[in-house]
């Protein structure tokens, strides 16, 4: 296993496109660690940098702590799964997992046993003969997993593995890769725009924010203590409501409002319904208030008896942030500000 670390990590293009602001990153050993973040955040360039495949502008990349910021991609003891699987079209998959071992000259015999267990933690020992293009995009990617895995790196570096796959196949495709993560034993660094897969397979979550992190912690941690208006904004789904106040913002998550009054301190606001999108498994309500449009997250209500003419904030739930959306602790009269309001 590997740790990797970023000290002060500057990556600029040309004198005015500045992708990363001397970032400080510890990728902890054994850690399956995911770059979330919208387009343009720079966390593919973090990972292309930390790859040898981009030089930075300033800083260094280290593992295991030694100093790889000019080291080759061959000398850094990883491997990538790329987004476009760039597997050899006229190989078979048992030649395309096994091709850089035979650039490496491995042995024959000890060359097949590596690449049929690799094949085996994949789900793919019974399609070794065939070529990509009579693949499903789902098995081509974990071809793409079986070629990395032979490698047996310290880390595994992916970017955005599932974007080109269907809804049903990153679902799966999902559970495979957290599996290997834990038969594997090894530091997963991992890029995605998903919230749902950062959620769902991370133990830690680095949240960036125009080449600067906004927040980094467990999934949990994230979820439930929001640092800013954008972390609150960007995770969930749907995200946080925020309420803009006269010295800052209040937010509360869908899910903690209520249609019905509970047996806490609450904020009751007066409403209106006007959308409601039934999602099978729960509804998602949209309310006109008086402190704005405010989205609702219940257990799936199919009938028209889930509106309501009043919600209910719990006082516990909601979040207070300052003008500048950092998360401050909220006062009572603050509060009673914003109760003033509805």
């Amino acid at each position: 296993m590997s740790e990797v670390m970023v000290k002060n990590l500057v990556k600029d293009f040309g004198k005015d496109t500045h992708v990363l602001k001397g970032l400080d990153l510890t990728i902890r050993d054994g850690s399956f660690t995911v770059l979330l973040g919208p387009s343009g955040c720079g966390k593919s360039t973090l990972l292309r940098i930390v790859a040898g495949l981009e030089s930075p502008t300033s800083g260094q990349v280290l593992i295991n702590g030694q100093d790889v910021t000019r080291a080759e991609p061959c000398d850094r003891d990883l491997a990538m799964v790329f987004q476009n699987y760039a597997l050899y079209p006229h190989m078979t998959v048992f030649q395309n997992v096994e091709y850089g071992l035979k650039l490496r000259k491995m042995p024959k015999g000890e060359r097949t046993a590596v690449v049929e267990q690799a094949l085996e933690l994949v789900d793919l020992a019974d399609q070794a003969k065939k070529r990509p293009a009579e693949m499903s995009g789902g098995q081509r990617q974990r071809v793409a997993l079986a070629r990395a895995i032979v490698k047996r790196p310290g880390v595994y570096l992916m970017d955005e593995p599932l974007s080109n796959l269907d809804a049903k196949l990153r679902g799966q495709m999902r559970e495979k890769i957290t599996e290997l993560y834990h038969q594997l034993g090894a530091t997963f660094l991992y890029v995605t725009h998903d919230q749902v897969e950062a959620m769902s397979m991370g133990t830690h979550i680095v949240l960036l924010q125009e080449g600067n992190i906004a927040q980094q912690g467990t999934p949990q941690e994230i979820y439930q203590e929001p640092c800013s208006t954008y972390v609150a904004g960007f995770l969930g789904a749907p995200p946080s409501n925020l309420i803009a106040a006269e010295d800052g913002f209040w937010g509360i998550r869908p899910e903690h409002i209520r249609l019905t009054r509970p047996e806490e301190p609450v904020l009751a606001v007066p409403a209106t319904a006007r959308i409601r999108e039934q999602l099978g498994d729960s509804t998602i309500h949209s309310y006109s208030t008086r402190l704005g449009e405010l989205r609702v997250k219940t257990p799936c209500l199919w009938d028209e008896e889930g509106s309501s003419n009043v919600l209910y904030l719990p006082e516990r739930h909601l979040m207070r942030f300052d003008a500048s959306g950092r998360r401050i602790p909220a006062l009572r009269e603050q509060l009673d500000r914003l109760e003033s309001l509805v």
